[in-house]
């Protein structure tokens, strides 16, 4: 039996599968699915087994941002309470991103608000043609805080600027064109298909230098080549002395 209430978890071998489960409600953010995926990612944090993870949506929808009643009681939210608040969501977006192995975002349907943030803040995402995208929190007089630091990491300052202040709903086409997404199928029974191809390569890879490139990434973004020199010369003479590029470059110069 499950112990999450609003998320199902699947293991097959080396690679986790996520699935939001409040369709009822297309999958949006509460307080209790907010601690629920927190939970999760600290614990998939800790599990050295672990290769790639998927995150998907139950129903029609992939994550329709925030859920109407959670936002409703923000209402009478105290200041304190509002920070206890947007605390744990910052906490638990952050979580996932700092997961050590790849995190792939299956969308489909739509992904609004937070759910296009979810989309953001993985580090691969694959959705159907037909989805819908937008950053809807201006038109409820709220802002895109807790998940501009990963959309911004992903689309930049200009298409943030028209989408975040417009609001404005846009097309899987262009997710795919700011970069907010990285791959458009046909149709939603496509998706699979091609995570598959991500997760493939995944596994074909070594798990240290991944968590080792992912952990690069977030250190060196928009820095300077000056500025960081000398932490990637330290990363790669590092790497390069691990047992696992050892092994993995006797392997490959073995075969040439």
């Amino acid at each position: 039996m499950s112990k999450f209430k609003h998320l199902q978890v699947r293991r097959e071998k080396a690679v986790e599968y996520v699935v939001l489960n409040r369709p009822d409600v297309r999958n949006a953010f509460n307080e209790d699915l907010i601690a629920e995926l927190a939970a999760w990612a600290g614990e998939a944090g800790q599990d050295a087994q672990l290769r790639a993870v998927v995150i998907s949506g139950a129903g029609p929808v992939f994550c329709a941002g925030g859920d109407l009643t959670w936002m409703s009681k923000m209402a009478a939210y105290s200041h304190d309470e509002n920070i206890r608040d947007a605390a744990a969501a910052a906490r638990m977006f952050a979580a996932i991103d700092t997961l050590p192995v790849p995190v792939i975002a299956r969308v489909h349907g739509a992904a609004i608000g937070g759910g296009a943030g979810l989309a953001a803040v993985a580090d691969i995402a694959v959705t159907e043609a037909a989805a819908i995208f937008a950053f809807t929190e201006v038109k409820l007089g709220l802002l895109p805080a807790l998940i501009a630091p990963y959309v911004l990491a992903k689309i930049g300052q200009s298409a943030a600027r028209e989408l975040f202040l417009t609001g404005r709903r846009f097309t899987a086409e262009r997710a795919l064109q700011i970069g907010l997404v990285h791959a458009v199928v046909a149709s939603a029974s496509e998706i699979d298909g091609t995570i598959q191809q991500y997760v493939d390569d995944v596994l074909g890879s070594g798990r240290e230098a991944i968590a080792a490139a992912k952990n690069m990434i977030r250190q060196i973004a928009n820095r300077p080549p000056n500025e960081i020199a000398s932490l990637t010369v330290e990363a790669i003479a590092k790497q390069r002395a691990s047992a696992e590029a050892q092994e993995r470059m006797k392997a490959f110069l073995s075969k040439k």
